[in-house]
């Protein structure tokens, strides 16, 4: 869908539309779910952030501008910054402070050898991400981890669509060569 029609749906919903905010939520949520998972890498939370930010974005849909920022960004926002205060929040649901209850629970986790590899990976990452040029380490961070479209990333970063591109493929055959190497 088109960043018009969201923009569009969202001044409907500004309008109490419900109809339009079904439409917009049809039209969004696998996108802003993805989001969500893969800033919480629960299913379960990202499921709950995610009503939260579309209440969020009900409420919040007379504040939006499009001349500030494009529908898709504005909804990504609210959910990212939704998934990074859950993280935050202090866990009241469970107190175990002898760790019993912790100790009875088997692991579905990965266990230490996998979570080293895992780490260093994270880590070998990290490393190629940081000899990318700005522009494309820029671009592709807003591409994978904000979800972002390109023509997104084109209005956001003020730059042509097709430089937006050409930044991204360079920078992921950067990133592999560098991977591969590692």
């Amino acid at each position: 869908m088109s960043a018009d029609s969201l923009a569009n749906l969202l001044a409907a919903c500004a309008r109490r539309d419900r109809a339009a905010f079904e439409r917009l939520y049809r039209e969004s949520a696998p996108k802003l779910f993805g989001v969500a998972l893969r800033i919480l890498r629960r299913e379960d939370w990202a499921e709950d952030v995610l009503q939260e930010c579309y209440v969020r974005i009900w409420d919040h849909a007379p504040e939006y501008r499009a001349g500030v920022s494009a529908p898709m960004t504005w909804m990504t926002s609210i959910v990212r910054n939704r998934c990074l205060d859950w993280l935050r929040r202090p866990n009241p649901e469970v107190i175990d402070e002898d760790g019993d209850l912790l100790d009875s629970v088997p692991s579905d986790g990965p266990g230490p050898l996998a979570a080293l590899q895992s780490g260093m990976e994270a880590l070998s990452l990290r490393r190629c991400l940081e000899a990318l040029e700005a522009k494309q380490r820029q671009a592709i961070a807003l591409a994978y981890f904000d979800g972002l479209s390109h023509s997104e990333l084109a209005a956001h970063l003020r730059e042509p669509l097709g430089t937006v591109k050409t930044w991204i493929r360079r920078g992921l055959l950067r990133l592999k060569s560098c991977l591969d190497a590692a």
